[in-house]
Parts: C-alpha cells; structure tokens; sequence
C-alpha cells in the first residue's frame, strides 16, 4: 500500500503541472487525490487487460496443434515477455546471432538479406499470429545473414532461446512442437521456391491477396515487389489489371 500511495502522489504532483492551475484550484485536496488514483488503476487496469489479451491469443495458438498441455503452454506463456517495436525497427540484425523466438500479435515484418549488388531483397513476410526468429541462426547460435525488420508498428511476445531449451528438456511435447516448427519452416522455405521457379508474379500476388487482402495494403511497394519477385513497375501494372 506504501508503495501504491508513492505513486499516487508522485502522479499527484506530476499531474499538478501540466493541468491548468484554475482548473485545478476547483478540485479540493481529497478530490485531487481521488482523481489521480483513479487514473493510475484505469491505466493499470487497461494495461493488465492488453496483457490478458495478448496472452489468450498465444495460448489458443499454441492449443491449436494439440499437441502441448494447458500447464505447459502456462508454463511458457508465464517465460514470455511483451514488446513493442515501431515502424523500420529492427528484430533482429545481420551480424547478430538470434537468441529468442517471438510471436506476433500486432503488424507486419519482413525479412531480407543484401545481395552482392547491395540490394535489399525481401524473402518473407511475417503477419499476426504467427512465430518469427531468425531460424538458422536460432537453431546454430551463430551470426545470422538476414535482416528481420518491421513494416508497421509491432506488438509481440518473445521468449529466450535458453528457456525453449529448458522446457524441451522437461517434456517430450515440446520436442515434438519444434520439430513440427522445423517441418513447417522447410515446407514454407519449399513452397516459396517453387512460387519463383514455376509460378509467375500476377499468380503469386493473387495467391497472397487471397489469403491475406486487408494486410496485403499495409506493406510498401517496394517490399512487396522484392518479395514477389519483380519490379515497382510490373507490380504497379498488376496492381491495375486486378
């Protein structure tokens, strides 16, 4: 309680400053107090909420491959922690070696290497509700080629690589989960293949529009035609056809 009322009073003095000393004078010492605590437990209360939030949508993530308990996916949702990133951060590096997993609540990242010709070429593209990580260098601890950064702002949950590796050791479920994790990663990485190799830019820019149409708008020219594969001109010339 100490505690609470040190903020409520720090709040008290803070909040003192910025409104208007007429406006404030009408308030009476009690009221004052009671409107700064108010506000404290509104914002903790908003706070604890997003956080609830945020949580419930990994857990019915991680419930969805029937694979994990409801104490284990406790267990993990307890390890993680949320972030906030803005738009053009970065999640991680080239250079940097990987060390976390994260999954996506809000926005949109991409993830890109440098040619020899020093050109940005973005390969995916990660949206909601989906885990990113820089695999390779995940999996090997050692420094990663590419670039995960994101397009809009973004809201995530991330987990230590040093955790997963504890909780692997504790059950066989959460072996089981990663190499789910490993199978899809190669099922997705033999899919784009193929995109670029058999399918041409208006079938794969429908694909992606069909599956994800609203998302699809937030992410810039430039990016969406590295990912497909060609020029901010030919993407322009489907982007009218359609």
């Amino acid at each position: 309680m100490g505690l609470v009322l040190g903020l409520v009073y720090h709040f008290y003095l803070a909040i003192k400053k910025v409104i208007a000393p007429d406006m404030w004078m009408i308030l009476d010492i009690k009221e004052s107090w009671y409107f700064c605590y108010s506000l404290l437990l509104k914002k903790r209360s908003c706070t604890m909420g997003d956080l609830y939030a945020s949580r419930n949508t990994l857990e019915n993530y991680l419930l969805s491959f029937k694979i994990l308990s409801t104490k284990e996916i406790d267990s993990f949702i307890q390890l993680s922690s949320k972030r906030k990133l803005n738009k053009s951060d970065f999640f991680i590096r080239e250079g940097q070696i990987c060390k976390e997993v994260a999954f996506v609540l809000k926005g949109t990242l991409r993830s890109f290497y440098i040619s020899n010709k020093g050109s940005e070429i973005t390969y995916c593209i990660t949206f909601p509700d989906n885990l990113t990580t820089a695999y390779s260098s995940f999996i090997t601890g050692e420094s990663t080629p590419e670039n995960i950064q994101c397009i809009t702002p973004v809201e995530l949950l991330s987990i230590q690589k040093k955790e997963i590796d504890d909780l692997a050791a504790k059950s066989p479920n959460w072996v089981k989960f990663l190499k789910i994790m490993a199978e899809q990663q190669y099922i997705e990485l033999e899919k784009r293949i193929f995109q670029l190799q058999k399918g041409n830019a208006l079938q794969r820019y429908a694909e992606l529009e069909k599956k994800l149409p609203e998302l699809i708008q937030n992410i810039p020219l430039q990016h969406l035609a590295s990912y497909l594969g060609v020029t901010q001109r030919h993407l322009s010339r489907i982007r009218m056809h359609k």
